[in-house]
C-alpha cells in the first residue's frame, strides 16, 4: 500500500517472471520481440498475413471445470437435469471455434479443417482438450483456446443447477505446429 502502482509493475517486470511461469518477457511475445497486434505507434492492428504461405496448422488448448462431487457423479451417472451435458458442451466447443474470429476482434477468419474436443469427467473435475487443424496462413491456437472455454462454459451452464460454484479453469495452449514459426510444446 505504500508504494505506487507502477513501481509495483517495475518489480514484477524486472523479476522476469509474468504469472505464467515463462522466465523473459520477450518469450511471452513469441520469437519477434514484439506485439504483433500493434503498429509502429502502439495502435491496435490485424496482423497483414496475405504474403505468408498456406501451411497446415494445428493447435491443442486444455482446460478443466471443477465441479462437485455431486457433479462428477452425476455425470458418471444418469446425468444432469439438463440433459447430457457433456455433449451439448463438446458442441458447443466446436461452435465455438468456427466463430472464434466473431467473437475475438484481431484474429483473422480462417477455414477450420477439424475441431475435436475431449471431455474427461475425473474426481473433482472436467478435464477439456481441444485440437484445431486448418490449412492457412495463420495459426488456430485461438480457435483451440476459444473452443476449451466455450466449452467449459456450456458445462457450467448445464450443471449450475447441482453447482453455482462451478469453476473454469487452467485454460492455455499446449501445443501447436505448422507455420514460419515452427513447432511449441508446453
Amino acid at each position: 500500500m505504500g508504494t505506487n502502482s507502477g513501481e509495483g509493475r517495475e518489480a514484477r517486470a524486472d523479476s522476469g517472471s509474468l504469472g505464467h511461469g515463462d522466465p523473459s518477457e520477450a518469450s511471452r511475445r513469441g520469437k519477434s520481440g514484439h506485439f504483433t497486434h500493434l503498429d509502429s505507434s502502439g495502435a491496435a492492428r490485424m496482423v497483414d498475413v496475405a504474403e505468408k504461405p498456406i501451411t497446415a496448422r494445428t493447435a491443442e488448448a486444455s482446460g478443466r471445470v471443477l465441479v462437485s462431487e455431486q457433479v462428477v457423479s452425476l455425470l458418471r451417472g444418469a446425468g444432469v437435469p439438463k440433459g447430457d451435458a457433456l455433449a451439448v458442451a463438446r458442441i458447443a466447443g466446436i461452435q465455438g471455434a468456427k466463430r472464434t474470429s466473431d467473437l475475438i476482434p484481431l484474429c483473422h477468419p480462417i477455414g477450420i479443417a477439424s475441431v475435436s474436443i475431449d471431455l474427461d469427467v475425473v474426481d473433482g473435475a472436467v478435464e477439456i482438450r481441444a485440437r484445431v487443424k486448418t490449412a492457412d496462413r495463420t495459426g488456430v491456437e485461438m480457435e483451440a483456446l476459444t473452443a476449451v472455454t466455450i466449452a467449459g462454459l456450456t458445462l457450467i451452464d448445464m450443471v449450475k443447477a447441482v453447482d453455482p460454484a462451478a469453476i473454469l479453469s487452467d485454460v492455455r495452449v499446449e501445443s501447436k505446429s505448422g507455420g514460419l514459426s515452427g513447432d511449441w510444446t508446453r
